[in-house]
């Protein structure tokens, strides 16, 4: 049984190039062997994007729902923006 399937994809020129640019400086062995690696990482990628939402997004939206005399006001979260933005400068 085989565990590939021959796809034919269309990319913009600029990611096509830079899949060409990978395999021609060694990074890779080939087209596939690039486009493998960028779909792992996107679905690592997603996989810790489902993880955040479920282990903290949900949890911290249910305790606001639970009490929400935690929330903050619009006025309190621009504040605290404000704040933030100072100390980065």
């Amino acid at each position: 049984m085989r565990t590939t399937q021959q796809m034919s994809i269309t990319l913009p020129n600029e990611m096509a190039e830079f899949i060409r640019t990978k395999v021609a400086s060694g990074d890779y062995a080939s087209d596939s062997e690039v486009l493998r690696d960028a779909l792992r990482v996107l679905r690592e990628r997603d996989r810790a994007v489902e993880a955040w939402l479920r282990n903290e997004v949900v949890p911290a939206a249910q305790a606001l729902r639970d009490d929400p005399s935690r929330a903050l006001s619009a006025d309190q979260v621009r504040a605290e923006l404000k704040k933030s933005r100072a100390r980065a400068e």
